[in-house]
């Protein structure tokens, strides 16, 4: 069973840093494109940024784009996302989810419809 499991969630102030980890278990992550999305309420899922199965691709939403890095290790089977010059606006429940790259195209999509498997997701609060 497809398991993903989403930590490094928090509360900081403005300017601060997080990193947040996305692990599989029961799974190899290796066959599969990446994205975080965020959750604030009363909106939908927003795609911030994802990464295709070799890292070779990657995307950002404008809004993260020179702030936010999202890599993978395949060792450890943990995709990151790096959070820096955090902002209030930047505050949700963040998801990661993984879709299976079976094209051999090696891309990812920020389209949440996309992705088959979610983790329960982690809370990231930015304080002003």
């Amino acid at each position: 069973q497809v398991q993903l499991v989403e930590s490094g969630g928090a509360l900081v102030l403005t300017g601060g840093s997080l990193r947040l980890s996305c692990a599989a278990s029961e799974f190899s992550m290796e066959a599969y494109a990446i994205a975080w999305f965020r959750q604030v309420p009363e909106q939908g899922r927003e795609g911030i940024s994802c990464i295709s199965r070799r890292g070779t691709s990657t995307y950002y939403t404008d809004s993260v784009k020179g702030r936010f890095t999202i890599s993978r290790d395949g060792a450890k089977n943990t995709v990151y996302l790096e959070m820096n010059s955090l902002k209030p606006e930047d505050t949700g429940i963040y998801f990661c989810a993984a879709a299976l790259d079976s094209s051999g195209l090696d891309f990812c999509t920020p389209l949440a419809d996309e992705y088959n498997f979610w983790g329960q997701g982690t809370q990231v609060t930015v304080s002003s």
